[in-house]
């Protein structure tokens, strides 16, 4: 792989979900791909930025090679200098794996790592969240069984490394059965095969994890979870909202602020940011959005990020949430309310006064305003009992 030219390294994780595939065509009818939920967004109140719309790649099929071309020279043209698939893999039954598998036959060369997507697919998008669609198994050789799937990933020359290691996350750690047994079947293929040293990264998805709990090196934040709910909460109800909404609404700014001020810990936590957050067009009612994102604000706090990035005596990384999570309001591809500003704000270098700011807000009370407080409310207790668990345990590893 090329020497990369920034010297902190901007990753931004990738969805591989637009295309159809069989099993998505028997859960949620034929020709499903993300694309069919966020065509069916609507607009939840005046100011919703709903439904979005592409325009520079349109509404692109993976299963032809010309998108995830024109996605890398874009990545590439905009400091973005990784891409780090979603990997989906459940019992030695891989899913969503023809882009990634295209990628490394006849892809750009453009860096790419992978992130195991190990959660359970369930019906969450339309309320049954205990419709499990398919599960993971954790097998007595599961830790060896992937690792066989990893391992053409891994020896591909355009395979991201920092500090010389090849860069490897998992989405929920906390959901392997023996993190520290994986980690350590995982480091000793790696070795044995010829991939040399492992950075294994623990997605933050759930609060306050430590790494070292796992066996692991280092964790990625993972806006928007983490903001601590209560604290990022858009305290000013917003006008026209529709009565029946039952989810969250919350403030960009806040959140950008609430990680911007989070402590450093005495182990390693890369950096993350979003370009905003809205999964309405999956969720609908039960949506959680942060409004009052803009290009200019996402460029102020990934800025913040590099620059903080920039003060580690080993590699520094800054993880984009996302390059193409559409359905959840977070990409960086041009669409029709903001353009390519997203991408020019994913720049090293932007001139001043060249992106958007956000509009301020209209404001009128409603139901369903005061219905979204009293969520956040619960979500602020759920999310606190988590970071007090994590924490227990970095404590307890700590004496160990």
């Amino acid at each position: 792989m090329e020497a990369l030219k920034n010297d902190v390294l901007t990753v931004a994780f990738y969805l591989p979900q637009f295309h159809e595939i069989p099993e998505n065509n028997e859960w949620w009818g034929q020709g499903f791909t993300e694309w069919t939920n966020v065509r069916k967004a609507e607009k939840l109140f005046d100011q919703h930025d709903q439904p979005r719309m592409p325009t520079d790649l349109g509404y692109y099929d993976l299963v032809h090679e010309s998108p995830i071309h024109k996605q890398a020279e874009m990545a590439r043209l905009h400091d973005i200098d990784a891409f780090c698939f979603y990997f989906y893999w459940f019992a030695g039954k891989r899913l969503l794996e023809r882009p990634l598998d295209a990628y490394l036959k006849n892809g750009p060369e453009h860096p790419f790592c992978i992130s195991w997507a190990n959660e359970n697919w369930s019906r969450r998008w339309d309320g049954k969240d205990h419709e499990v669609l398919i599960a993971q198994d954790y097998g007595d050789s599961t830790a060896e069984s992937i690792f066989k799937d990893f391992l053409p990933l891994l020896r591909d020359r355009r395979y991201l490394r920092v500090d010389g290691a090849a860069l490897l996350l998992v989405h929920r750690v906390d959901h392997l059965p023996d993190a520290r047994d994986y980690a350590r079947v995982w480091r000793n293929l790696a070795a044995e095969h010829g991939v040399g040293p492992l950075r294994l990264v623990a997605a933050e998805t759930t609060p306050d994890i430590d790494p070292r709990v796992y066996g692991f090196d280092a964790v990625s934040e993972f806006p928007p979870v983490g903001s601590g709910t209560f604290g990022a909460a858009h305290l000013a109800p917003l006008a026209g909202m529709d009565p029946s909404f039952r989810g969250r609404i919350l403030s960009y700014s806040r959140l950008s602020r609430r990680f911007q001020r989070r402590r450093n810990p005495d182990f390693t936590r890369y950096r993350g940011v979003i370009p905003g957050w809205d999964n309405s067009a999956r969720r609908r009612q039960n949506s959680t959005i942060f409004f009052g994102s803009s290009p200019a604000a996402y460029q102020r706090w990934l800025a913040w990020a590099r620059a903080e990035e920039a003060k580690r005596t080993s590699q520094g990384v800054v993880f984009v949430n996302a390059w193409n999570e559409w359905a959840e309001g977070a990409y960086l591809e041009p669409d029709a309310s903001f353009g390519n500003q997203y991408l020019l704000a994913s720049k090293a270098e932007v001139p001043t006064g060249a992106l958007q700011e956000a509009q301020p807000a209209r404001l009128g009370l409603s139901v369903g305003w005061i219905r979204s407080m009293l969520t956040i409310a619960a979500a602020t207790l759920i999310g606190t009992g988590r970071k007090v668990r994590n924490r227990l345990q970095s404590y307890r590893n700590e004496r160990v």
